[in-house]
């Protein structure tokens, strides 16, 4: 069992940073793959980006990639998101989620693939 646990959250002008944090409890946090998505007002979750267990395989989703960083601190058994160059597009409630190895192929962009999901933090962009 893995429980998750968001925080970072909060309001940001236009063109600002927040990080994230997923912090993880269990002792085999470090062979999880772990995910963050979001879920904006009247939308579906969506996809944001994952990163596997090694940490040096990461993937992004299009309207992220070159604003967003995901990375992880086996140490803390934490995994981040660094947000860069905010849109009020990117306004939502931001979810962690993690899934332990499995032997077969996983598309972790999808969300379905996830076992443990987090309750979320708020993200609003706006000036």
């Amino acid at each position: 069992q893995v429980h998750v646990v968001e925080s970072g959250g909060g309001l940001v002008l236009p063109g600002g940073s927040l990080r994230l944090s997923c912090a993880a409890s269990g002792r085999t946090f470090s062979s999880y793959t772990m995910g963050w998505f979001r879920q904006a007002p009247g939308k579906e979750r969506e996809f944001v980006a994952f990163i596997r267990s090694s940490g040096s395989s990461t993937y992004y989703a299009n309207s992220v990639k070159g604003r967003f960083s995901i990375s992880r601190d086996y140490a803390k058994n934490t995994v981040y998101l660094q947000m860069n160059s905010l849109k009020p597009e990117d306004t939502a409630v931001y979810f962690c989620a993690a899934d332990p190895p499995s032997p077969s192929y996983r598309d972790y962009t999808r969300r379905n693939v996830y076992d443990y999901w987090g309750q979320g933090t708020q993200v609003t962009v706006s000036s």
